[in-house]
């Protein structure tokens, strides 16, 4: 992001990429066969540049982009000033639109395995060889010998939005993964407990709150999360201007942090013990103020939550936190005492040990401040694509636990398993052992932990399908590799991202360039996935969407609540706006949606309005959104006191003296494991360092730019020191998504910096119990000096 709420278009800075080291020697089931260039069309006189819209698809922020389009290309990107949600802001991401679409290492078509080889095949020839393995595979085994691994830029396209529960539905499997359990998972956990609903996610009020106290993030670096806000900069400093206060609790002093009127570098991992302390001191000096929020909580569940925090006093908590008391108090009684506040906390205090329980404490704060569902504080977004509002009442709740893994008994959580727990489902004999696995935009030999146990997994395989542009170090295990074109080739529509948003507002942008020959429609390929394994080989790709059509409009107008209550599905379906299956599935969702009635809002609609549709800020929704089974917020859940206990044993633990504590980063220039091959965002800060205090460098001997070892519980790497006090002491940090430096990966730029990857320190077995997500965070490792030069 840039530092200034309304910038100039940046430009990327040109870096030349390190010289590439000579390429290992390859074992011959995991080379690819050299790959031809994307087939260009013909060629024809050059003609003015024209510009297009387009949503960016590269990070959650969501901003509007204008491209410049020359002879069938992307060569521009900059802010869409009329865009009305992102007004003209841009990050370095975004600027390097152009490049990204452009990579040269994007497959160009279906990579199929043949001798223990990839080479090029025919899209035929892909799907055919699909079908002949997973339904077989299936007959024998059942469904659950099919794992299904959705990666973080599912939710960046329109595809990995509509198709993945259909493909999800067709296999009947239970094994299904994804990237939640590695980031926001505690999240959907704490919000399905508290509200009835995995979604159900309030998100701060940035543009009308006097008080923000954020744990856990780097907005100024990430952009936000489960926060959609373009310019989240430049909304923390109107904040300040308006007389507001940021308080971060962070154990890096981040660009976030440095912004704030308060910034506390608490111990990592202890977020839950600091939330639970300022729980206790509102009910110790009679600070709590639910306000309206008192009839829509459950009867009894206030002094419930008093009677459980009761042991977790700002002096028990202290010591853990590694904060003064007195700060702690300081902090509850200004949280109570703003006119309006909101408590945010993102990855850095969802991927800990107590994840889910400092989650739930977010919003027990904001309950018991009042500022749940307030102006100002965290309000529920309303989505153009939610259903529509239903009257309050009572509905089916949520529950944890429906199934368990095979292999170590993980509950599942929102119907997913602990991507952690993925190497070992397919490694352990037995019965019930996943063999056959589909990825869709999934890196979990970079992402989750124990990459090592995880590559010989994926290598054992009876069969694998990656959905990926790229040959990376997950999907060259595949036998089959689905490419979807560039993301200027493809429609783009927010459907995750506007549920998060901090104003309610629609857009959507048509493909800006047409396919390049060859090449597949995104939607297309995974409806023609879903029709291979689940039968249905050879029928009309539109015959996936249609069913989805007929599915949905079946249960509409039987619903009295529905906008199409009644009518003829029929008629309905056949009134639908759009050439495509895609387009007509969501002129659909908006028809069901909350604005059909009150804006008319439909494709046809968002067409005719290229640069978005604003449909106002955020409102209150309670009691309507509640789907908990008594109608009502249910303060304090039966696996959240159940847990509690685990968090009062954390105020007697004792950190071992010989560790530190490692917790990771987010660089502004990159999303994940995702951007580390385009040449213009691997410069500046975007470097892959163990970040260590000066105190704790000069006691263990590491030196500036010298190697460090790293050891954890699931490995050893080495990292180019970088001494630093943005770190407290005791903490070193090293970003995640590095390691590029696997054979069979063909990602040249990245292969130059590859880096090494942070998760190779953990096995997997630290996990938050409730939620199965990955302790990523606030781990213990040893650290000593390298014993040679890093090359």
């Amino acid at each position: 992001m840039s530092e200034t709420s309304v910038p100039e278009p940046l430009a990327p800075e040109p870096v030349a990429p390190e010289p590439l080291t000579p390429d290992p020697v390859v074992p011959d089931s995991l080379a690819p066969e050299p790959l031809t260039p994307d087939p260009v069309a013909p060629k024809v006189d050059a003609v003015a540049p024209t510009t297009a819209p387009r949503i960016c698809p590269l990070c959650e922020a969501t901003c509007g982009l204008t491209l410049t389009l020359a002879d069938g290309r992307v060569t521009a990107a900059r802010g869409d000033r009329d865009d009305v949600f992102s007004r003209g802001f841009i990050c370095p991401k975004g600027a390097a639109f152009p490049e990204v679409d452009a990579d040269p290492d994007r497959l160009t078509g279906p990579l199929v395995r043949a001798d223990g080889v990839l080479r090029e095949a025919t899209w035929d020839e892909a799907f055919d060889l699909v079908a002949a393995r997973v339904r077989p595979l299936i007959d024998e085994h059942g469904p659950d010998a099919v794992g299904i691994v959705l990666g973080n830029p599912n939710v960046h396209t329109v595809a990995g939005a509509l198709y993945p529960p259909l493909l999800i539905g067709a296999l009947r499997t239970r094994n299904l993964f994804t990237a939640s359990t590695l980031d926001q998972m505690p999240k959907h956990v704490s919000s399905g407990l508290l509200f009835g609903d995995a979604f159900a996610i309030p998100v701060p009020d940035l543009d009308r709150t006097d008080h923000l106290l954020m744990l856990g993030a780097n907005p100024l670096d990430s952009n936000g999360s489960l926060c959609t806000a373009p310019d989240f900069p430049g909304r923390l400093k109107a904040l300040r201007r308006r007389g507001g206060t940021l308080t971060v609790v962070d154990p890096r002093r981040t660009r976030t942090a440095r912004l704030a009127d308060r910034h506390l570098a608490i111990r990592p991992g202890a977020d839950a013990l600091f939330l639970a302390a300022l729980v206790h001191t509102l009910f110790a000096e009679e600070l709590t103020d639910p306000g309206a929020l008192e009839v829509h909580t459950i009867e009894g569940g206030v002094e419930e939550v008093r009677e459980a925090i009761r042991e977790f006093s700002p002096e028990a908590v202290a010591p853990a936190c590694d904060l003064d008391a007195e700060v702690i108090r300081t902090v509850a009684r200004e949280l109570a005492a703003a006119p309006t506040a909101a408590v945010y906390g993102r990855m850095g205090s969802s991927t800990v040990a107590y994840g889910t329980l400092g989650n739930w404490l977010v919003d027990v704060l904001n309950i018991l401040t009042g500022n749940l569902d307030r102006p100002g504080g965290v309000l529920f977004p309303l989505s153009a694509t939610a259903p529509a509002p239903r009257p309050a009442g009572p509905g089916k709740g949520f529950a944890l636990g429906r199934w368990a893994s095979r292999v170590s008994g993980h509950p599942e959580a929102k119907g997913e398993l602990p991507l952690a727990a993925l190497a070992e489902e397919i490694d352990t004999p037995g019965e019930g052992r996943i063999r056959a696995v589909v990825t869709v935009a999934a890196n979990p030999v970079l992402s989750a932990p124990d990459g090592r146990r995880l590559d010989a997994a994926l290598e054992s395989l009876d069969f694998m399908v990656a959905v990926d542009p790229y040959l990376n170090e997950t999907s060259r295990h595949a036998d089959v590799v689905l490419p979807p074109p560039p993301p200027s080739q493809s429609a783009h529509f927010d459907f995750a991202f506007n549920q998060f948003a901090v104003r309610n507002q629609v857009r959507h942008t048509p493909a800006a360039v047409p396919l390049a020959p060859g090449r597949m429609d995104e939607c297309e390929i995974h409806a023609r996935l879903i029709l291979a394994v689940s039968g249905s080989h050879g029928a009309p790709p539109s015959a996936v969407d249609e069913l989805a059509i007929d599915t949905t409009l079946a249960k509409a107008v039987a619903h009295e609540h529905s906008p199409v209550y009644g009518a003829d599905p029929k008629a309905v379906a056949a009134g639908l706006a759009g050439t495509t299956g895609p387009e007509r599935r969501l002129d659909l969702m908006l028809r069901l949606g909350p604005y059909a009635r009150s804006h008319g809002l439909g494709l046809d609609a968002l067409r005719a309005a290229p640069h978005g549709i604003d449909l106002g800020p955020l409102a209150p929704r309670l009691p309507g959104i509640l789907k908990t089974r008594s109608g009502r917020i249910e303060l304090l859940p039966a696996p959240i006191a159940a847990d509690l206990p685990r968090l009062r044993a954390a105020l007697d633990a004792v950190p071992d003296p010989g560790t530190l504590q490692l917790v990771g980063r987010r660089h502004l220039r990159s999303n994940n494991s995702w951007l580390h091959n385009i040449p213009a965002l691997t410069g500046g800060s975007n470097r892959c360092t163990l970040q260590v205090h000066p105190v704790d460098a000069a006691r263990l001997g590491l030196a500036a730019g010298a190697p460090a070892r790293i050891k954890g519980e699931g490995g050893e790497i080495e990292a180019e020191v970088e001494v630093t006090d943005t770190v407290r002491p005791g903490v070193v940090s090293l970003p995640h998504g590095w390691g590029h430096d696997r054979p069979g990966v063909r990602l040249g730029v990245a292969a130059g910096r590859p880096g090494v990857n942070v998760n190779q320190l953990l096995d997997g077995s630290r996990l938050d119990p409730l939620s199965g997500t990955a302790v990523l965070n606030g781990f213990p490792v040893h650290v000593s000096a390298g014993a040679s030069p890093l090359p």
